[in-house]
């Protein structure tokens, strides 16, 4: 979550946790009406990242979500210098979390991606979940939601990381030739090899405002093709536009929008 606590609890005495701070306006906060705002500062209207549980907290029914391969971890495949230090220190198991719920008592398999563990990197424990994952929707008749937020490809996994954009992508084509329907949510940032699988593939692409999508950054971009980008370039408004996007959905309006489609593809 990219905020911080405002250092005006400690001036007034308040327990950790009591405020918090805009990143982008600096706006003091009350945590618990910060929250409950879905982490969407008032002010600016600026929207913070969410982890993964957060994510899956405000999106589905309380109390449905069962994980799935809660245990899984990555390897160190290639003894990349630093990797398993990095692995050993986090406190999460890897960037995705897999699971069946219910929305609005829609049963659905879900896949929501953690930007906090290694910048949401797709690995190759983040390819197998969500294959995983789609592989049990198959099985349970269920439509499928993965929510993105990625950086890319784990360069740490080389190649291996880069194989899971075929991966995901064939689990997807199963799905498609079962009659299931799966739906893309693409928050900020969904870059690189996860924009270029599987985050794109939906039979329904919703976006969060201002959200950063597409392979390569733009100054990556602007710098290749020496040419000035158009105003608001890859973010979501733009490819929603130019049509790459279907929906571009507020964070508070998700779970109603997320409902409408699962109304339209499939029965409770």
């Amino acid at each position: 979550m990219e905020t911080k606590q405002a250092s005006a609890a400690d001036k007034k005495g308040l327990p950790a946790g009591i405020w918090t701070t805009c990143k982008k306006c600096e706006n003091i906060l009350l945590q618990k009406d910060y929250e409950e705002n879905f982490m969407v500062c008032p002010k600016c209207g600026y929207y913070a990242r969410l982890n993964a549980r957060k994510r899956i907290e405000f999106t589905v029914d309380k109390g449905s979500f069962k994980e799935f391969d809660k245990e899984m971890k990555p390897v160190d495949f290639l003894n990349f210098p630093g990797y398993c230090d990095k692995i050993k220190k986090s406190s999460l198991n890897d960037a995705v979390i897999t699971g069946e719920a219910e929305i609005n008592g829609y049963s659905v398999v879900i896949a929501v991606m953690n930007f906090e563990f290694m910048g949401g990197s797709m690995g190759s424990v983040v390819g197998e979940k969500i294959a995983r994952a789609i592989e049990a929707a198959i099985e349970k008749q269920y439509p499928v939601i993965v929510i993105s937020a990625s950086g890319g490809a784990r360069m740490q996994e080389g190649m291996l990381s880069l194989m899971q954009m075929g991966k995901t992508s064939a689990a997807l084509a199963k799905l498609h030739d079962a009659g299931l329907a799966y739906i893309s949510v693409l928050t900020d940032p969904t870059t690189g090899v996860v924009a270029a699988s599987f985050a794109m593939l939906g039979d329904i692409n919703i976006a969060e405002p201002q959200a950063l999508i597409g392979f390569a950054g733009p100054r990556v971009i602007e710098q290749t093709i020496r040419q000035q980008l158009p105003e608001g370039f890859q973010l979501s408004e733009f490819l929603e536009k130019h049509g790459m996007i279907d929906i571009v959905a507020q964070r508070k309006d998700l779970k109603d929008v997320l409902t409408r489609a699962l109304k339209f593809f499939c029965r409770k």
